[in-house]
């Protein structure tokens, strides 16, 4: 999936004046969590781009001002672990390097569970667009007063100025993998995988479940199969071709294996390695 797809890449700086910025700082202060609400969004955004600061400029959405709210409401929240240098996090990550090659793991010693960070390679799901992006490096970390681990994520491709707050529970895992086409029956009815959708105003990586598969025979070098997928942002199905698909790691290097006798592997996170 690497280099492929786009992102918007229109930053908050640039959508928002500095008077924006500093007013809705104040407002996210003073009224907290409720400067989330979808109507008091719509509101603001409405005014704001009815006054004169944005002249000549594009009109705001609810949903642009929206997003700066949680990112706003999101660096509130967070604590800053105090001593990141000593500190090592075991992050449970149940999609991460599952069965990544079994004879390889049955020769590890017992007990070595954790994975070093360098030796992988990570996606992270942007929650601007339900997207899942290659990551190019974790550039810092935090733990909110939920508890919940985030890093800031550099995604592949894109600026700083796109770098994001991402839930290393929910939002970051090894980075799937696209498939040649005589490799289609590691695909099967049920599995998750990473489908490219094309859409009039966007092109991206989003999670998908095969419904249905029409496999047909053909040589190794072109794959005539089809796949219906119905993506899980938007639940809409689509018919696709097996170059818009990337499987899941554990599909591709074990694909018999059952959710049953799947085991959540501790990926052990420096803060060290998020800085480097």
């Amino acid at each position: 999936m690497e280099g492929v797809g786009s992102r918007d890449s229109t930053s908050f700086h640039s959508l928002f004046s500095l008077s924006e910025i500093v007013e809705m700082e104040n407002i996210i202060n003073e009224m907290g969590e409720k400067s989330l609400h979808q109507e008091f969004c719509e509101e603001l955004a409405a005014r704001l781009s009815s006054s004169a600061i944005r002249a000549g400029r594009a009109a705001l959405t609810w949903q642009q001002v929206q997003s700066w709210f949680q990112d706003k409401h999101k660096e509130l929240q967070a604590e800053t672990v105090s001593s990141p240098v000593a500190l090592k996090l075991f992050v449970d990550l149940s999609d991460a390097n599952i069965s990544r090659n079994a004879s390889e793991s049955s020769q590890k010693p017992e007990g070595d569970d954790a994975t070093d960070l360098s030796e992988l390679a990570f996606e992270a799901k942007s929650f601007k667009d339900d997207a899942w992006y290659d990551v190019a490096s974790f550039l810092t970390f935090r733990v909110i007063c939920t508890g919940e681990l985030e890093a800031r994520v550099r995604f592949a491709g894109f600026g700083k100025e796109e770098d994001e707050w991402v839930s290393v529970r929910k939002g970051i895992r090894e980075r799937s993998i696209p498939l040649e086409p005589s490799e289609c029956h590691r695909i099967n009815t049920g599995d998750l995988v990473l489908c490219f959708q094309e859409r009039f105003d966007q092109a991206v990586y989003c999670d998908a479940r095969v419904m249905e598969i029409q496999r047909k025979l053909h040589d190794a070098s072109t794959c005539t199969c089809a796949f219906i997928v119905r993506y899980d942002h938007d639940f809409s199905q689509e018919m696709v071709e097996l170059s818009r698909l990337c499987c899941r790691p554990r599909q591709e290097a074990c694909p018999q294996l059952s959710k049953t006798n799947q085991h959540e592997t501790a990926l052990s996170i420096s803060a060290r390695s998020l800085w480097e």
